[in-house]
């Protein structure tokens, strides 16, 4: 599950990569309009503008503030996000010699029907358990954050005071490697900050995915202006910040599912081979069957002497 959670962070980075391309329009004198700049660019360098005479006409710092209230404001949801997230990773844990007795079944099957067969099976583990498939994962927070993406993105490009600002000694207004490193850097380590207490099965399938994300950070900071790769640093330091929080309810959240399954205990679904197969509308019942043929006659013989006498 964590895996799907890494994919819709990879496919959002994605999409705000190409929206990022060109939304915004430009007259032939340079002088930009559109949707996404009234609504977005215009409110979004107001925003920057008075956020920088508090923090003393720093725009940087401004940035950090702007990221920091942001953070804030969607810390309580992506908090639950994560701790149901985790629950859900704990009942994954208790369920998994039967997952991978499945699992392995469906490897060895032969035929399409077989696998089909043994995969409704391990669907079945999963609902009869509670075990979401998504895992408790939701795309809101990161949706949320997409217009916020949008409106930094084209504030500081189309800003003449944003674009030509600097933060300790890097222009805002251009890429800066060292920021979507240290963007890198912070997500990566967030990846590994979730890692810790999981058992070693699961690290395996989660490390590919923990690694995707960052470097799509990687790519989206070192293709956009430096004060968009600064947002994504704040916002990894959050989020290494958050996942340090749902380490240190684990251990609550473990006891937790251990006295679920005490009360309702895992239940395993009856394996595809053992279950009865469907009669098929071919086959005669036997009920269905004619009867003897002799019997009939005798009685149609016996109903012929009466109507003579």
């Amino acid at each position: 599950m964590k895996s799907k959670k890494g994919l819709t962070l990879t496919v959002t980075l994605g999409t705000l990569a190409l929206f990022l391309s060109g939304c915004v329009q430009t007259t032939k004198s340079g002088k930009p309009y559109g949707f996404v700049y009234d609504y977005l660019a215009r409110p979004g360098q107001t925003v920057m503008e008075w956020l920088s005479q508090l923090f003393g006409n720093n725009y940087g710092w401004a940035i950090i503030g702007l990221t920091v209230i942001v953070r804030l404001v969607l810390l309580p949801m992506m908090i639950n996000q994560q701790r149901k997230s985790t629950y859900q990773q704990e009942k994954m844990s208790a369920v998994r010699p039967q997952m991978t007795k499945i699992q392995e079944r469906q490897k060895a099957a032969k035929t399409q029907e077989e696998k089909a067969a043994i995969s409704n099976e391990l669907m079945q583990l999963y609902r009869d358990n509670g075990i979401s498939m998504t895992g408790g994962i939701g795309c809101l927070p990161l949706l949320i954050q997409l217009p916020i993406f949008s409106a930094l993105y084209y504030a500081i490009r189309y800003s003449p005071e944003l674009s030509k600002a600097t933060f300790m000694g890097i222009s805002l207004g251009k890429s800066s490697l060292i920021l979507a490193i240290l963007a890198f850097l912070s997500y990566l380590a967030q990846g590994y900050l979730s890692m810790i207490g999981l058992p070693e099965e699961q690290k395996k399938t989660m490390r590919l995915m923990l690694i995707m994300s960052p470097v799509m950070i990687l790519f989206v900071s070192m293709s956009a202006p430096a004060g968009l790769g600064l947002y994504f640093f704040v916002g990894g330091l959050f989020a290494c910040l958050q996942t340090l929080i749902i380490n240190f309810f684990r251990p609550r959240i473990r006891r937790e599912v251990e006295a679920e399954l005490k009360k309702h205990p895992i239940k395993a679904p009856t394996p595809a081979a053992a279950q009865p197969k469907p009669v098929k509308a071919t086959e005669s019942h036997p009920t269905n069957r004619p009867r003897n043929n002799n019997g009939g006659r005798g009685r149609n013989a016996g109903k012929q002497q009466r109507h003579r006498h």
